[in-house]
């Protein structure tokens, strides 16, 4: 089967499957004019419930979170582990820092107008709580194998946790029900959906048509294939020194940019915020008017930061530390730096040059692009740099998420690791050259599918989670 046959059976063979499965995970209802998403609800009640759940832990614990990553608090030589708090929280931020980031933010502004960078805001804050309670878990269950290596995340905290509860069989089905989900959002969300946009904004930046590559995605993907080969190979270690490196400086480049552009349109930051809390709260405009642009916030922050999917964890697990609750507040900063920091600037940058358009004119990528555009003539061409690092850092991160999955539902074997990951990379070719709509909707909703197994299991361990953080708290060392 040549690459045009197999697209066309993609596309043709399974196109219905894809798309049933996608309406029934973002199944929506219709209230007051506005389509709400149920998994977005979903997402964002259970990061209402562990921020009150937790007294606030999102906010009392960000100045312990930061100590924590940056080294100025001591954790023990021998901790149990494979890296630091400060790679642990990279590898995961690898994962999240993306294109949501830059296409999703655009949408968001050009869908729900400027209020809802409002509610993006507040979903981020919210979403930390929920980051932490996942994390915390994942290093508490996790398994460290005789030679060091670890295995943890939410199919462990699941089936183990709820063991501990007595629901063992309900915990054996939650983890293998969110294990496959995350074996096939690794292979299409992130892997295919990363190297199909990166190829696009790639072209488009090297001459368009005239580009070399514009009908060569085959090499295009086969060289993205070897690097995230290169990478992936050497397990967490390996991936966590890359992303440790990386994903600062795709970060300082990014918002380098951004506070440029604010600092040229010094005088309209006032003006953009004003219209950000007013827009939130207008009664009127655009996707059903105040709720329309309330969920439009709360769908790409959750869209964004993934906090209540369970991804996270997977690397989290992998920290040197013999408290796990550590792993917690430093993993609540993810949703800080992601949505609150970079969602935010992105956002700013298009209101403040004006170049938010009516709803559907201009979105995703191309509208972000102008806004940067009008100041620069030339970030474009950063811009899919930008894309670029942020696809190559997402597939890395989530290839780890993908083979942790895979190992857990197959077995921890070496031979079974590096067959999953020669899959990975052939899938990264596969989606450099073909049209995949339909499979990465799907890929997509199974992606967002974890959350439900994810956070059912959170709900069921919240008095666990709650005990090791008051244990923490009663002997002093959050004030460290």
């Amino acid at each position: 089967m040549n690459l045009a046959s197999l697209d066309s059976w993609i596309d043709g063979g399974l196109s219905p499957y894809a798309d049933a499965v996608a309406g029934l995970v973002f199944y929506s209802v219709r209230i007051a004019g506005a389509d709400v998403s149920l998994i977005v609800v979903w997402l964002i009640f259970g990061a209402c419930f562990f921020t009150a759940y937790l007294g606030f832990v999102n906010l009392r614990g960000f100045r312990h979170a930061v100590r924590l990553v940056t080294g100025k608090v001591h954790e023990p030589s021998r901790a149990p582990g494979e890296v630091s708090h400060f790679q642990a929280l990279s590898t995961a931020l690898a994962a999240t820092v993306g294109l949501g980031n830059i296409a999703g933010v655009a949408v968001a502004v050009s869908v729900g107008g400027p209020g809802a960078t409002f509610w993006m805001i507040l979903a981020g804050l919210l979403g930390m709580s929920s980051k932490f309670a996942e994390c915390t878990l994942g290093v508490m269950y996790r398994h460290v194998h005789p030679d060091g290596s670890v295995s943890g995340g939410p199919m462990h905290y699941l089936s183990h946790g709820l063991a501990d509860r007595g629901l063992p069989r309900l915990g054996r089905m939650l983890a293998a029900f969110f294990a496959v989900c995350c074996v096939g959002g690794a292979l299409g969300g992130g892997n295919m959906f990363q190297v199909n946009q990166a190829y696009s904004q790639f072209v488009a930046a090297t001459g368009g048509d005239g580009s070399f590559f514009a009908d060569k995605a085959w090499l295009y993907g086969l060289i993205a294939a070897v690097l995230v080969g290169l990478v992936i190979i050497g397990g967490i270690r390996s991936i966590a020194r890359v992303t440790s490196k990386l994903v600062p400086l795709m970060a300082a480049v990014y918002c380098t940019a951004a506070l440029l552009i604010l600092i040229l349109n010094y005088d309209r930051i006032p003006w953009a915020f004003g219209m950000i809390v007013s827009g939130a709260f207008s009664p009127e405009g655009v996707a059903g008017g105040f709720l329309g642009t309330l969920i439009q916030g709360f769908r790409r922050a959750a869209f964004s930061n993934e906090a209540g999917i369970g991804s996270a964890a997977i690397a989290h697990s992998a920290v040197k530390t013999k408290e796990p609750v550590t792993e917690g507040y430093v993993a609540l900063l993810e949703p800080f730096i992601d949505t609150v920091l970079i969602c935010t600037l992105t956002a700013l940058v298009i209101i403040v040059t004006g170049v938010v358009p009516p709803p559907g004119a201009v979105n995703g990528v191309a509208l972000t692009s102008s806004a940067f555009a009008s100041a620069f003539s030339w970030f474009p061409v950063v811009l899919a740099l930008a894309v670029n690092l942020f696809a190559f850092s997402t597939l890395i991160a989530w290839s780890y998420y993908g083979v942790k999955c895979w190992s857990y539902l197959l077995g921890e074997s070496r031979s079974l690791d590096i067959l999953f990951k020669l899959i990975f990379c052939g899938f990264v070719v596969i989606g450099a050259t073909m049209n995949l709509e339909s499979v990465l909707e799907f890929s997509d909703s199974m992606i967002f599918a974890m959350s439900l197994a994810n956070l059912a299991g959170l709900y069921i361990l919240a008095p666990v989670i709650r005990a090791a953080l008051r244990d923490y708290e009663a002997r002093g060392l959050n004030k460290r």
